[in-house]
């Protein structure tokens, strides 16, 4: 029987490559569960749990992974190498799968993070219909060599983004969407300030006291970076090299991992994320501070609110908490992304969030800034 591999390709470039039986053209369409797609849609797996395991064992400090499912991909080729060079500048970890089983089998494990998954046509028109649902699956996009073939049923499924013949016009769509899910998954509560949202403040205030060394602080991020090996090493360098170049708030919104892992640490509270980046929080802290000010300097009176504008996806079920809340106090636990344009929150954010898949509304947040911080 044929044998192909596969390859978990991350920041770092390493790999981990293991044999398991190629996908049989001829197989009828899977039947899906949760954990497992039946043997009728692939060979039997040769490959024990363990493997798909190890591919975890690193730290995830970001939000967000490709899944690349193809049976016939080969991986020597330098066109492919080259498409995951181009995937790893938008998402830094992008794993490969050439056996069904087993990608379900990883897929079925994340809890945390947002999946984007590029598969073959011919899988895809099989395997797609069963575990689109899945709520881990932010996007898909097929990636076959005939694209008038699979585009009837790949419009059927509204989390497909497109049938591609290239992988250029993938990576520009999934720039788009790593970008709005990222501004998506800032958590909320609409139960005023609880317990865990108290945690921020408490941090911040814990942050600004500290008077460490900077340089020190930098190295140490970077160090615990490149060992997770989920960071592209270029990025990594960029801020080792020329953090003290650039503002914070420059940092905070730069097409980087500064803000994802950021915004991850918060979101789950990972106290390791959370304390390797304490000196990126007293100085972001500080700067929106001094901003503040600046602003406030600006205006006729020091006292007088100034309005900012924020766009954001909410999934149905916060969308029915705010409504049953509406006139309460919602609590943000993070720093939030907002624009004195408010065209930029609608057209940018909340617009493109009415139209995602993922039973998601969208929402705009009209924010009037007072002398708080």
């Amino acid at each position: 029987m044929d044998k192909t591999k596969s390859t978990t390709t991350t920041a770092s470039g390493t790999s981990s490559r293991f044999t398991t039986n190629k996908l049989k053209k001829s197989s009828p369409p899977p039947t899906t569960t949760a954990n497992t797609v039946h043997s009728t849609a692939a060979a039997a797996i040769t490959t024990s749990s363990n493997t798909v395991l190890s591919r975890r064992v690193h730290r995830v400090l970001q939000d967000f992974l490709v899944i690349w499912l193809d049976s016939n991909v080969d991986k020597s080729k330098n066109d492919f190498k080259k498409s995951i060079q181009r995937l790893r500048h938008i998402v830094a970890s992008v794993i490969t799968f050439t056996d069904v089983q087993e990608c379900i089998d990883f897929l079925s494990e994340i809890k945390n993070e947002r999946v984007y998954m590029i598969v073959s046509g011919s899988v895809g028109r099989y395997l797609i219909p069963e575990i689109h649902t899945w709520p881990q699956l932010n996007s898909i996009y097929i990636f076959c060599g005939k694209q008038s073939v699979h585009e009837e049923w790949a419009n059927a499924i509204s989390k497909i983004k497109g049938v591609y013949t290239k992988i250029k016009p993938i990576c520009k769509a999934l720039q788009i969407d790593r970008e709005q899910c990222d501004q998506a998954m800032i958590s909320i509560s609409f139960h005023g300030i609880d317990a865990l949202f108290m945690c921020t403040p408490l941090l911040k205030e814990v942050f600004s006291e500290i008077d460490d060394d900077k340089a020190k602080s930098i190295k140490e991020l970077v160090d615990y970076c490149r060992l997770q090996d989920d960071i592209p090493e270029n990025e990594i360098a960029n801020v080792e090299q020329e953090y003290n170049l650039h503002k914070p708030i420059w940092w905070y919104t730069a097409p980087c991992f500064i803000s994802s892992m950021f915004n991850r640490g918060f979101r789950l509270l990972d106290v390791d994320i959370i304390f390797k980046m304490g000196f990126f929080i007293r100085h972001l802290h500080q700067h929106v501070k001094e901003l503040y000010h600046e602003q406030q300097a600006a205006t006729t009176t020091n006292t007088a609110p100034f309005e900012v504008f924020r766009g954001q996806a909410l999934s149905m079920q916060d969308f029915e908490k705010m409504k049953q809340t509406e006139g309460g106090l919602m609590s943000f636990n993070n720093f939030l992304s907002t624009s004195r344009n408010r065209n930029i929150s609608l057209q940018n954010f909340a617009c493109p969030a009415a139209f995602e898949p993922n039973s998601h509304w969208e929402c705009k947040f009209l924010v009037d800034v007072y002398c708080i911080i």
